[in-house]
């Protein structure tokens, strides 16, 4: 499983008064806690706290400064990406395109050129899906247009869209139906992610939904997840789903082999 680190987001009140402070120990803090727990992606997203391109290369290079791992660029901004990607020391994640034609064409040029990979959010101009196969057309075109920018099936992280379970009960459903048809695009197929606490925002019981929920998404094909890497239990789960996938080998010391 490709785990990318949330907690770099100025959603989070740290992060944001990091950014206006220019405080650059919280970020690198926060860098290093979910580096040590095993992340493979620390997800960088500047949100409503600037406008600044700078502002956008500055938290990038205070994370590498703290650690070696590639960032996720939570920008899909061109211009602030053309920037963020200039100071990248590794190929990024950009989060992340729809499949418009016009959005597609803008940004895989700059995929391509960085050896980057891409999020394709399964949905269109239109908005967010309701069905299986709306999400599995809207996830075909942007991967019949990496193709065109000789973009490899492995650069691209195909987002079914989670919806959230207390407002949206029957979408569930239709996201793990279109997970596991993006297996079929390719052999090796492409990667599946998803942003996974989207599934429990707003109930009384977000661990366990998240839990329940991420456990069913591998069953159909998820291999990346944005989350909370520094939740020991949901990792535990996501760790144990995998073994009975048969995607890892069994030893009675698995979880502690992966914490260790």
């Amino acid at each position: 499983m490709i785990l990318i680190g949330e907690r770099i987001n100025a959603g989070f009140k740290d992060i944001k008064n990091a950014i206006i402070n220019k405080d650059g120990d919280v970020i690198k803090e926060w860098a290093k806690k979910q580096a040590d727990a095993k992340a493979n992606y620390l997800d960088v997203n500047l949100g409503t706290a600037s406008n600044k391109p700078e502002d956008l290369c500055w938290m990038i290079e205070m994370v590498q400064e703290a650690v070696s791992l590639p960032i996720s660029i939570d920008n899909n901004k061109p211009e602030m990406l053309k920037q963020a990607m200039q100071v990248c020391k590794k190929p990024p994640l950009i989060n992340s395109t729809t499949a418009d034609e016009d959005r597609l064409d803008t940004l895989l040029p700059l995929v391509a050129e960085h050896k980057a990979s891409i999020i394709g959010l399964a949905m269109d101009e239109s908005g967010s899906p309701k069905s299986a196969e709306k999400r599995v057309e809207n996830a075909g075109t942007i991967f019949a247009k990496i193709m065109d920018y000789g973009i490899e099936p492995h650069q691209l992280f195909l987002d079914p869209i989670v919806m959230p379970l207390k407002f949206m009960q029957e979408q569930a459903v239709e996201i793990l139906k279109a997970s596991s048809q993006f297996t079929l695009f390719s052999d090796p197929p492409c990667h599946i992610v998803c942003g996974l606490s989207n599934i429990s925002n707003g109930t009384s019981q977000k661990k366990l939904i998240n839990r329940i929920f991420v456990a069913m998404l591998i069953a159909n094909g998820l291999d990346a997840v944005i989350l909370d890497v520094m939740h020991e239990e949901l990792v535990n789960t996501i760790l144990t789903a995998e073994l009975i996938m048969n995607k890892s080998i069994y030893a009675d010391s698995y979880i502690e082999a992966f914490h260790s």
